[in-house]
């Protein structure tokens, strides 16, 4: 599904001059593994660090395994002000739909005021194409269940016995794709940031097969030094 957006995130390092990518939102982190792999072909020194506001520390110990580039962040971290210190490009992915209009410009303007480019992709629009492949997301889940690693008892119970997880999925699916921000928006979200005029916003979407993905990619403008 993002092997279309592997030159927009290669774009924002190469012209953030950074090697590390810190990831907002990470959930488990499991979703990065493959991006990783890819991306590791032409920027060998590629770093990860996963972050969330409700830190899942397994699941992030568990991706990590997959790969010794990955490092997790065991503190919440919140994407509307993160540390100073957490250096690299930024992204989030699948998740900007959570946050209200203020809340994703908050998100925005921390990532300027702290002279770091921001990558945020989302795999779904709120379009009746988007709504009705959410209408098949249980078929997926009751196809892909059996080959999740780990296996646990308690998934296969309530995907085929009490079919909690094909609806939860149906359900975040439709309202996921009701809640997110179209190219029109994003372009609004950025519009009056402080500071938005020394930023170059790119904000698009790209055809993934049968699927889309919306992004915006926003990175420093050369020799620009931000004002207060």
């Amino acid at each position: 599904m993002y092997k279309p957006i592997i030159p927009i995130l290669k774009k924002g390092l190469k012209k953030g001059g950074t090697n590390q990518i810190v990831d907002l939102g990470s959930g488990g982190g499991g979703g990065l593994i493959w991006l990783n792999s890819e991306l590791k072909k032409d920027i060998p020194d590629l770093k990860i660090i996963l972050t969330d506001f409700y830190p899942n520390i397994p699941a992030f110990k568990l991706t990590k395994q997959k790969a010794n580039n990955f490092e997790f962040i065991e503190n919440p971290i919140d994407a509307r002000n993160v540390p100073t210190e957490l250096k690299g490009m930024r992204t989030q992915f699948l998740s900007l739909h959570h946050f209200k209009p203020t809340d994703a410009k908050q998100i925005l303007q921390n990532a300027i005021d702290n002279s770091s480019s921001i990558a945020i992709f989302e795999a779904q629009e709120r379009s009746l194409p988007s709504i009705i492949a959410m209408i098949f997301s249980p078929l997926s889940v009751l196809l892909t269940t059996p080959f999740i690693r780990p296996f646990k008892i308690g998934r296969i119970f309530f995907t085929y016995f009490i079919p909690v997880v094909p609806l939860f999925v149906l359900w975040d699916g439709i309202v996921s794709s009701l809640r997110t921000y179209s190219v029109k928006e994003m372009n609004e979200l950025v519009k009056d940031l402080n500071g938005t005029d020394q930023y170059d916003w790119e904000i698009n979407k790209v055809k993934s097969g049968p699927s889309i993905v919306l992004y915006l990619l926003g990175t420093k403008k050369e020799n620009v030094t931000l004002t207060e």
